[in-house]
């Protein structure tokens, strides 16, 4: 059995892989969009029906106006790119929510949710833009998709390893403290930290082609750096450091202003 899981395992990962359109670089994909987006279209659905949504107001028009004008710069891009049929089983949605939490978020198929409590850090349209770009890029790059199929390969290596040593039980618990933190601590975490800096740079890219600066990107995260409160140290977070992403964010503004150039914007809010 141990000579067919290393076998089970290249077969997933050379048959179960989507194209990122913005990296060009091979994604895992091993839990297809025709079972994730239902899922996720019902699980949105269902979020909106436990929590206030606000409708008509300043913000929640200028959330739906700056998510309209976001993701119509994505379907420009894809479809500049030979990606015109990428969307097609998206269902766009933005929708601004009572709670008091800094938070944000876009689940698989476009739908998204502003937490009220984000309001105050993104000062206006253009910081909701920053973040907007963010939380899109996500669900364009199918990091929902990637962290599930990344899940089950953990899974399935925690099989492996417990079969391997399933007659030495006192290795086989070392094996599963072991396997436990350094999978979480040397491939989940970085994994999920990779994503968090792929979506700031896609994101800037679509903020700049929606007519918006990308330098409040960083403006933003040093807003949000000056909240303060306690912090992991990033190799024990799933997202990067806000002076890593502050870094980052600075050194990718040329290029996002450059490729929206390209498409005839010149001049950003």
């Amino acid at each position: 059995m141990m000579k067919q899981i290393p076998l089970f395992l290249f077969t997933l990962l050379v048959f179960s892989c989507n194209t990122n359109p913005f990296t060009g670089k091979k994604t895992l994909a091993l839990v297809p969009n025709s079972e994730i987006l239902p899922m996720s279209f019902q699980q949105y659905e269902q979020f909106l029906t436990e929590h206030q949504v606000i409708k008509n107001s300043a913000d929640a028009k200028m959330v739906k106006r700056v998510g309209h004008k976001i993701s119509s710069a994505a379907k420009r891009y894809l479809t500049a790119y030979g990606y015109g049929e990428y969307l097609k089983d998206y269902r766009w949605e933005y929708n601004l929510v009572k709670d008091p939490a800094v938070n944000a978020w876009c689940m698989p198929g476009g739908k998204i949710v502003f937490y009220t409590g984000i309001l105050p850090i993104t000062k206006g349209e253009t910081g909701i833009a920053a973040v907007m770009g963010h939380e899109v890029a996500h669900a364009l790059a199918n990091h929902g998709q990637q962290r599930m199929s990344a899940g089950q390969l953990q899974a399935v290596g925690a099989v492996a390893g417990n079969v391997a040593f399933m007659d030495d039980p006192e290795n086989q618990a070392l094996f599963n403290v072991a396997y436990g933190v350094g999978s979480d601590i040397g491939v989940m975490k970085p994994f999920s930290r990779s994503h968090e800096s792929e979506a700031d740079k896609i994101g800037l890219t679509l903020m700049a082609m929606a007519g918006y600066d990308p330098n409040e990107s960083a403006r933003l995260w040093e807003r949000m750096e000056k909240l303060g409160g306690s912090t992991p140290p990033e190799i024990l977070s799933t997202h990067p450091s806000n002076q890593t992403r502050i870094d980052n964010i600075k050194s990718w503004v040329p290029g996002a202003i450059a490729q929206a150039k390209k498409f005839g914007v010149t001049e950003f809010k």
